[in-house]
């Protein structure tokens, strides 16, 4: 697809902000035709240095908590104000995606690219850690690295030059995250479906300079691609939730 509001951002800033596979091309593309209203409270779960949060607020017209555990709020702050941003747009906020302190029912929505797939492949997470903080009819967009088909029985080679089979095991296909979100009471499935974006994502990750990426360039190289994908979840809280 072409990523008209991602190469609108300066590659080499981009570069120096995200953490894996191009997460603005994700997120375009997991974006496209959303159902969240402009001025919606989003929280972007597992936002690290806040490049995605960004792109929520700019291109989408979203006031963003950008959430994550692993990142500097101050750094996050000062990294928003230079690129223009309030905070009445955005907040950086070090929190624990398995231990939220928002207030419930706080969120329009939740946006999460990249990250789902570290703290969500527990089949309750939806309804107890997560869906208390969104408004009924909320929606939440996920985006994950997958798998094609699942291979974890006879991983090929070409994944193992830069992952072990216990990294690996947090990526897997669209029939394994349907049964793990199907298994929410509280939410309904409004799409799970493969993506476009892949190769190029990855193309524009392993030219980075850092070890991370120099690490997946090895397999990116020899082909992993071939097995390898980017699933979106889209899914909206119920009107009605059911008691446990």
């Amino acid at each position: 697809m072409e990523y008209k509001r991602a190469e609108k951002y300066n590659i080499d800033l981009v570069n120096q902000k995200i953490m894996g596979p191009n997460p603005l091309k994700l997120e375009e593309e997991l974006m496209d035709n959303h159902h969240i209203k402009t001025g919606s409270v989003v929280m972007d779960l597992g936002s690290g240095q806040g490049i995605t949060s960004i792109f929520l607020v700019k291109e989408y017209g979203f006031k963003v908590y950008a959430t994550d555990l692993w990142s500097n709020p101050e750094e996050n702050k000062k990294f928003f104000t230079e690129m223009g941003l309030t905070d009445k747009q955005i907040i950086p906020v070090k929190a624990d995606a398995t231990d939220l302190k928002y207030e419930k029912e706080f969120f329009d929505a939740v946006v999460s690219t990249d990250s789902y797939n570290y703290f969500g492949r527990d089949e309750k997470y939806l309804d107890e850690k997560l869906l208390p903080f969104v408004k009924k009819g909320g929606y939440i967009y996920i985006v994950v690295p997958g798998m094609k088909k699942d291979c974890h029985k006879d991983i090929p080679k070409e994944l193992l030059l830069s992952w072990t089979p216990e990294q690996l095991d947090y990526i897997h296909d669209i029939e394994y995250w349907k049964n793990i979100v199907s298994k929410s009471k509280d939410s309904e499935i409004v799409s799970i479906h493969e993506m476009e974006s892949n190769e190029e994502c990855w193309n524009d990750w392993i030219k980075c300079d850092n070890e991370y990426s120099r690490n997946d360039k090895k397999a990116i190289d020899a082909g992993a691609c071939e097995y390898l994908n980017f699933i979106a979840i889209i899914l909206k809280k119920k009107y009605t939730i059911k008691k446990a």
